[in-house]
C-alpha cells in the first residue's frame, strides 16, 4: 500500500536572492560606507559616506594616516566599509570647484551619524556661517542654544567629522584670535585665506 505524501510547490529560482536583497535593504545597505582619496591643497581628504550622505571629511595625515581612518570609521559606521568612488564623486567634484574658487556653499547631503546631542547641533550652527564670514566659539554655541557652553562648543568644534564643509574654521576665539582646528592651524589659516579671511595666527 502506498501513502501519498504532500509536496511542497517547488522553491523560486531567485527566493533566496531576494530574501538576501530584502535583508541588505533593511539591514545591510544603510550601514554599507563608501569612501575614497582625495589629493587636495590642504593635503590628503578621506571622504566617507553612507546611503544617508557625507558623514566623514578628514585629513589623513593628521588622523594617521588612511588606514587609520578607515578603522575609526569600520568601528564607528559599519565594518562594511569598501572603496566606493562613484558615491565619493559628488563630494570629490564640489570640493573641487571650492578649492578653485568657484564655489561658496557645499550642497551634498550630511549623515550626523557621528555626531550627537548639543554637540551635533554645535555644528549644525557651524554650517551655517557663509562663506568670508566668521564666528565665535561663544557665537556658535549661541546657535545651538546655550550661549555660556563655550567650552563645549570648543570640543565639539574639535571633534567635527565633517572639516571644511562643516566650516569649523570660520570659528574662532572671541576677540579674533585664530583658535584650534581639527586639522592643525596651518590650515586653517589657508582655508580663511581662500575665503578672502586674512588673520594673524594666534
Amino acid at each position: 500500500m502506498t501513502t501519498d505524501r504532500p509536496t511542497l510547490p517547488p522553491a523560486e529560482p531567485d527566493a533566496a536572492a531576494a530574501a538576501a536583497a530584502r535583508f541588505a535593504e533593511r539591514f545591510g545597505a544603510r550601514a554599507e560606507v563608501g569612501y575614497a582619496v582625495l589629493d587636495s591643497p590642504v593635503g590628503r581628504l578621506v571622504v566617507a559616506g553612507t546611503r544617508r550622505g557625507l558623514a566623514r571629511v578628514a585629513y589623513a595625515d593628521f588622523h594617521g594616516g588612511v588606514d587609520a581612518v578607515l578603522d575609526e570609521l569600520a568601528a564607528a559606521l559599519s565594518p562594511r566599509i569598501l572603496e566606493d568612488r562613484a558615491r565619493m564623486a559628488g563630494i570629490a567634484r564640489e570640493l573641487d570647484e571650492y578649492f578653485a574658487g568657484r564655489r561658496t556653499a557645499f550642497d551634498v547631503r550630511l549623515d550626523w551619524g557621528l555626531t550627537k546631542g548639543f554637540g551635533q547641533r554645535i555644528l549644525q550652527a557651524t554650517a551655517r556661517i557663509p562663506f568670508g564670514a566668521t564666528s565665535t566659539y561663544r557665537g556658535v554655541a549661541a546657535g545651538a542654544g546655550n550661549e555660556r557652553a563655550v567650552r563645549a562648543a570648543g570640543n565639539a568644534l574639535g571633534a567635527n567629522p565633517l572639516p571644511i564643509v562643516v566650516p569649523c574654521h570660520r570659528v574662532l576665539r572671541t576677540g579674533g584670535s585664530l583658535g584650534g582646528y581639527t586639522g592643525g592651524v596651518d590650515r586653517k589659516l589657508r582655508l580663511l585665506a581662500l575665503e578672502g579671511v586674512l588673520l594673524d595666527a594666534g
